[in-house]
């Protein structure tokens, strides 16, 4: 490798949401409860959707988005364009014929019932490819948020640029409904971790690493730390040497025309949850040189791609000699970063664990209660007594016994599910404990490889 070598990466990040939209988009003013259909909550801090996103026929605005989105990524000419919730497939095989003179490479991630839709763009090869379904991912039966249905992932695209290898990972993670009532906290811990996990495990052969997607945390939320300290990745907001954009960064703002500014107004800047992060592997060093975001309005012609700002990132990668480090980079075990998140992880998996027993016992008592209803119904029936509204109560205590039975099943399968997320954190917790007690020259080559991130990027 040149000790000169540098490389410049420009990357497109948007969530590209698909409600139904305002007849007549505004780009001061934000719509009124006739425009944009919501479910009214006043507690809750994010959109709560009246309607699934990405279902065809109710955006009345999805095609002139989508084209003004391939007019965008063709003058721009990125290197990468990640895309999430592009939930229809035709407006990805309508955006891969339009930019496939700019972008010859493409792949659209497929999973769940409604997909997860996630897909990525890209000037550049791609060598290999792959995804992890997320293990939880909210309730079959809370329809109206409609998560369960869209199989969120993380998909991850192998990129051999110059001679280095780049992990480009592009994810949505469950929505948050109601902040001061969270039900699906322990959901999305549960996602954060495997998605720090999956990076973690993929990433080890990668010269760069590179996550961009609607998070769907805010910076200090417990997920989000837990994904920073384990993965050792960068938030390029935070490094950026030039930013343009939204205040704060943030990527969810009151000037868009699709959002519900009342829905907004614990967060008068709006709200940041769509992410670039990145981190070198290997004797490399990786800069964010600019970092933009739109700003309620299409750059180009005013009206709003989405109701989610894009991000637009410019990252240097540059040949950095490895340096020897002898100070550990972590405090006492009491003060480290690293545990304090574990540790506050396991107690949020350890409720959901509760919360999931609870309600799959709460089911087995019902499916009791109605296995002992069917059972007089029958000796009613064989008496002949009442026959026919015994027929009748008994083919509704069927349904019923049926459909709290899967309810059952998946609460029992939540229940596992998080234990082993629980487990592995606790695994991680005590090896990063013991490599704290011992001091480096003892450190588990686990918690090293944790720390090796972290050491390159500070050189």
């Amino acid at each position: 490798m040149k000790p000169h070598f540098s490389l410049r990466l420009r990357v497109f990040n948007l969530n590209c949401w698909a409600w139904e939209e305002p007849a007549a988009p505004r780009l001061t003013a934000g719509p009124s409860s006739s425009d944009v259909r919501r479910v009214k909550n006043p507690s809750s801090h994010l959109l709560v959707p009246s309607v699934p996103r990405g279902i065809p026929y109710l955006s009345k605005h999805r095609a002139d988005r989508m084209k003004r989105l391939g007019d965008f990524l063709n003058v721009e000419s990125f290197d990468l364009a990640l895309l999430e919730e592009v939930w229809s497939e035709q407006d990805f095989q309508y955006l891969r014929q339009k930019l496939l003179p700019t972008y010859p490479a493409a792949h659209y991630f497929r999973s769940g019932i409604i997909g997860s839709g996630l897909c990525v763009f890209s000037k550049h090869p791609i060598q290999e490819f792959t995804q992890h379904v997320y293990t939880l991912n909210g309730y079959p039966y809370m329809v109206h948020h409609g998560d369960w249905f869209s199989g969120k992932a993380v998909g991850l695209l192998v990129f051999h640029l110059s001679g280095l290898v780049l992990n480009a990972y592009v994810t949505h993670l469950h929505a948050e409904y109601n902040r001061q009532k969270d039900i699906y906290l322990a959901h999305r811990v549960a996602q954060a971790w495997e998605l720090a996990h999956f990076i973690h495990h993929t990433s080890k052969k990668a010269d760069m690493v590179l996550l961009c997607g609607d998070l769907n945390l805010h910076p200090k939320d417990l997920g989000f730390r837990l994904l920073k300290e384990w993965t050792g990745l960068h938030d390029a907001y935070l490094e950026t040497q030039d930013f343009k954009g939204s205040e704060e960064g943030c990527t969810m703002v009151p000037e868009n025309c699709y959002v519900n500014q009342q829905e907004l107004e614990p967060f008068p800047c709006g709200i940041r949850i769509d992410y670039v992060l990145y981190k070198a592997v290997s004797g490399f060093c990786i800069s964010c040189k600019t970092l933009k975001t739109t700003t309620g309005h299409d750059p180009h012609s005013g009206t709003p791609l989405s109701d989610h700002e894009a991000l637009m990132a410019t990252l240097c990668v540059r040949h950095s000699p490895p340096q020897h480090n002898p100070s550990p980079t972590h405090g006492p075990v009491e003060r480290s970063p690293l545990i304090s998140v574990l540790r506050e992880a396991c107690t949020e998996l350890d409720l959901g664990v509760a919360q999931a027993r609870w309600w799959a016992t709460f089911a087995s008592y019902v499916i009791g209660l109605g296995l002992l209803f069917l059972a007089v119904l029958s000796a009613l029936v064989a008496e002949g007594g009442i026959r026919e509204i015994a027929i009748l109560l008994w083919t509704l205590s069927v349904g019923l016994v049926l459909g709290v039975g899967a309810v059952y099943l998946f609460h029992l399968q939540e229940a596992k599910g998080l234990c082993r997320a629980r487990a592995e954190l606790q695994h991680v917790l005590g090896r990063a404990r013991e490599a704290q007690n011992l001091g480096p020259e003892f450190k588990p080559a686990l918690f090293l490889e944790h720390q090796e991130g972290y050491r390159t990027e500070d050189q």
